[in-house]
């Protein structure tokens, strides 16, 4: 599995991976999942994968060999939009030459990109790229995109950024975001590579490899669970008793009353069957007794 986070913000972007996958517990490699596409003073793609890696690396030695996809590649396309449209016809393409041999060894085929980057004379733009091909773009209201393991992730990313967030402050949000993920899923792990894209400059020019021994991303590991300890500390524990308002647990709800109590009750009631049971042995003693006084 894997973990790739993609910010499109107002002052460029920022790009931040980790490297493990794995195929069962004994099975766990190392692979890059970032790769760079930088073409001098015209445009500069960010590509991330996740899923299948065969894969997502067989659409990446498409688009690195400057293969024409309806006319076009990476080198060639007018605009970000069109980058992303060769990278779906990237899949396709290899979907159609690989998915029914994996259909018939029960393999589904799964690949997730996220894509983002700039071309001269237009904004920098962020992409998520599905397995069938299709994609959609970032906005300034839902400016990141997760593939992988997202949920451990996302609290951080939803609580501080929006599309004004500068990108040093980005940067330490995807560093917590990741971080949160390592902590909690073994499927994601070190090393880390993060781009950090400043709008209209075309190159990489914040480009690092981060391992456990970085000092930024050490103190980011210690600080962050210390601080969530102290503020999870500072909160108050719940007054059942009302005495502090701002802590009342035991406040009614608006809009619906407390979970009604069931108990049991004192003398259980018997069930149809048993009621009909008696009622059918009455009728048929009845019926005796009016033939004997009969015969009689």
């Amino acid at each position: 599995m894997t973990y790739c986070v993609g910010l499109c913000l107002k002052d460029g972007l920022v790009f931040l991976s980790d490297s493990r996958t794995n195929a069962g517990v004994d099975q766990i490699g190392t692979f890059r999942k970032m790769t760079l596409f930088q073409k001098d003073k015209d445009r500069f793609f960010v590509l991330m994968s996740a899923g299948n890696l065969a894969i997502t690396q067989a659409v990446k030695e498409i688009l690195l060999q400057g293969q024409l996809l309806n006319g076009m590649n990476l080198w060639t396309a007018e605009s970000s939009h069109d980058a992303a449209v060769v990278i779906g016809d990237a899949i396709k393409q290899v979907y159609e030459r690989d998915h029914k041999a994996l259909e018939k060894a029960g393999i589904d085929f799964n690949c997730n990109l996220i894509f983002g980057g700039q071309v001269k004379g237009e904004r920098p733009r962020l992409f998520n790229i599905y397995s069938a091909g299709n994609f959609i773009e970032a906005t300034p209201e839902t400016c990141y995109f997760q593939i992988g393991e997202s949920k451990y992730g996302k609290p951080i990313l939803d609580r501080v950024l929006n599309f004004n967030t500068s990108l040093n402050l980005a940067t330490k949000c995807a560093l917590i975001s990741m971080d949160s993920t390592l902590n909690s899923n073994i499927s994601v792990g070190l090393p880390l590579d993060l781009l950090v894209y400043e709008k209209n400059s075309l190159r990489a020019d914040k480009l690092v490899t981060m391992d456990e021994s970085n000092p930024y991303f050490q103190m980011i590991h210690q600080l962050w669970g210390e601080k969530l300890r102290a503020a999870f500390n500072s909160i108050s524990e719940p007054s059942w008793s009302g005495a502090n308002k701002s802590s009342a647990i035991s406040a009614p709800a608006r809009k619906m009353g407390a979970v009604p109590l069931h108990r049991q009750p004192s003398k259980p009631k018997p069930s149809n069957a048993k009621k009909a049971a008696p009622a059918r042995a009455v009728k048929k003693l009845v019926k005796k007794a009016s033939t004997k006084a009969k015969a009689k």
